[in-house]
C-alpha cells in the first residue's frame, strides 16, 4: 500500500469513526462529514490521474459541486437549529416535533 492510499484511508477512517462516536453537536458531525467527503474528492482525483481517464475527470468535480451543496444545506439548518433552540446539540434536537 503505498503512502498516498494510506493517508487517504486514514483519513476517511478518521472521520467516519469521529462521526460514529463524537455526535454530540451538529457541526462536529458536519465537519466529520466534510472530511469523508474530501478523503473522497482527493481518492477519486488520484484514480483519476492514475488511470489517464478523461471520461472520468468530471466525476471528481461533480463530487466536489455536490459535497459544497450538502455543506451549505448543512449549515442552513445548524443555523436554523441555533436560532429555534439556541444551541446545537444533537441530544435537544427530536425529529417527531414539528
Amino acid at each position: 500500500m503505498t503512502l498516498m492510499k494510506f493517508s487517504i484511508y486514514s483519513a476517511f477512517m478518521l472521520s467516519l469513526t469521529g462521526l460514529a462516536f463524537h455526535r454530540t453537536h451538529l457541526l462536529s458531525a458536519l465537519i466529520c462529514l466534510e472530511g469523508m467527503m474530501l478523503s473522497l474528492f482527493l481518492a477519486l482525483t488520484v484514480w483519476c490521474m492514475l488511470t489517464h481517464s478523461m471520461a472520468l475527470s468530471l466525476a471528481p468535480m461533480m463530487l466536489l459541486t455536490l459535497s459544497a451543496c450538502g455543506a451549505g444545506t448543512g449549515l442552513a439548518i445548524l443555523a436554523a437549529t441555533t436560532r429555534t433552540h439556541g444551541t446545537d446539540l444533537m441530544q435537544n434536537l427530536n425529529l417527531l416535533q414539528c
